[in-house]
């Protein structure tokens, strides 16, 4: 049945893969997936297990994030007319909070939960005609997501980062990841409230106002659809939020993207829990995202340049000491001088603009073209013509006897 699926093949069912792999009939599928009765969720587990010990170099991510099937009913359990970033708006489908095991050695998806919207949750028809059991309630997605969270940990599954987007950037979760020994990587809104290191409180917003120009350091995020992104980041070092019991360790970091030609921020908040760098983190979500936007059973099969052992070095190379703001090491890309940064007149400013790249390119020049070859000399050398002469005219006493007759 595996072999059949990942077939290149014009249709997938029980006919077409059977004829596939050698089968006389579909009987066998057929019955391994009507009558035949084994554990679904076991089988997920093995196959979980076993993808993360293949992929598994030390420095794994985890990923949380959602995705749909567009349905054309709304019998299907948990179908409701809901957004879905996958289908690009409201749509009638089902969406589901997943789970995906990431390393620099590729990833799989580890974990499906699909979501019950509170209006199927609450309506005791749909539940019946579904075939919903009475013992999954209403939960909310980053409930879902931490009980996702919980059963990998449980299957000895362990990474150092958690990454997810907007959705997943409430204090609850992040506060059930720190209690698991992770770091986070979660996108919050630009409302969300921080504290930063003078005890003042401020939104996202405001606090990337505080971000001086010179800590906006442009680093590539991996490659898109469009070739590699580049974008400009910078951190601002914040008061934790989430602090569970005894965990004090560790750095509570906002983090700050800057688009380099429109200039949106986005922002997400960030736990550092060991000394170095959070991992490449927001690189390996992106990746997810660009997969499930060319479809959404592809894998990326993207090895990526560096290890992701420096905490969030996609999302910005936070200095060893953590400071409050984002000084990079002198190797990797040091802030240019006042006299370097000087625009040449008509020039546009670009806040990203990189000085030492503008002169490297200012100073190339095209190759000269080769001189075309001299016409060989003449034997002789002849004499220019003189220019022909005018015509005599009238002279002036001539030219005053015909004005006076015609007076």
């Amino acid at each position: 049945m595996v072999h059949g699926l990942l077939m290149e093949l014009d249709d997938h069912n029980c006919w077409t893969i059977a004829e596939a792999i050698g089968h006389r009939g579909p009987h066998r599928l057929q019955h391994l997936l009507s009558r035949a009765v084994w554990d679904d969720q076991q089988l997920m587990d093995i196959a979980s297990a076993w993808a993360a010990g293949h992929l598994d170099d030390g420095d794994a991510v985890l990923i949380v994030d959602e995705t749909a099937d567009e349905k054309s009913s709304a019998d299907w359990a948990g179908a409701a007319r809901q957004y879905s970033g996958t289908l690009g708006g409201v749509a009638l489908c089902q969406v589901a909070v997943t789970l995906t095991y990431a390393t620099s050695r590729g990833h799989a998806l580890i974990g499906r939960a699909l979501y019950l919207p509170e209006g199927c949750a609450a309506d005791e028809e749909h539940r019946e005609l579904a075939g919903v059991p009475e013992e999954v309630l209403f939960a909310t997605k980053p409930q879902l997501a931490a009980a996702l969270l919980e059963h990998a940990q449980s299957l000895g599954i362990r990474a150092a980062f958690v990454a997810g987007d907007e959705v997943y950037g409430g204090r609850e979760l992040r506060r059930g990841i720190r209690q698991r020994g992770m770091g986070y990587v979660l996108a919050v809104r630009a409302n969300h409230t921080v504290t930063t290191g003078s005890g003042r409180t401020a939104t996202a917003v405001a606090a990337a106002g505080l971000i001086p120009a010179r800590a906006w350091h442009r680093m590539p995020t991996g490659s898109g659809t469009k070739g590699i992104r580049h974008y400009d980041w910078a951190m601002l070092q914040v008061a934790s939020d989430d602090t569970p019991g005894e965990h004090d360790g560790g750095h509570s970091i906002l983090l700050a993207r800057r688009h380099r030609y429109t200039g949106t921020l986005s922002y997400y908040r960030c736990r550092v829990t060991r000394a170095g760098p959070p991992v490449q983190a927001d690189r390996h979500r992106h990746g997810q995202v660009e997969n499930r936007r060319r479809s959404p059973a592809q894998q990326a099969g993207r090895r990526l340049g560096r290890r992701a052992g420096d905490p969030l070095e996609v999302l910005a190379p936070l200095d060893r000491d953590l400071p409050a703001r984002l000084p990079l090491p002198r190797g990797r890309g040091r802030p240019a001088t006042r006299a370097r940064r000087r625009l040449r007149p008509g020039r546009r400013a670009d806040p990203g603009h990189r000085p030492g790249v503008a002169a490297a390119l200012a100073g190339h020049r095209h190759p000269i073209a080769p001189a075309r070859p001299a016409p060989p000399a003449a034997l002789v050398g002849l004499a220019t013509p003189p220019p022909a002469p005018r015509p005599p005219g009238p002279s002036t006493l001539e030219r005053l006897r015909l004005r006076q007759h015609h007076d």
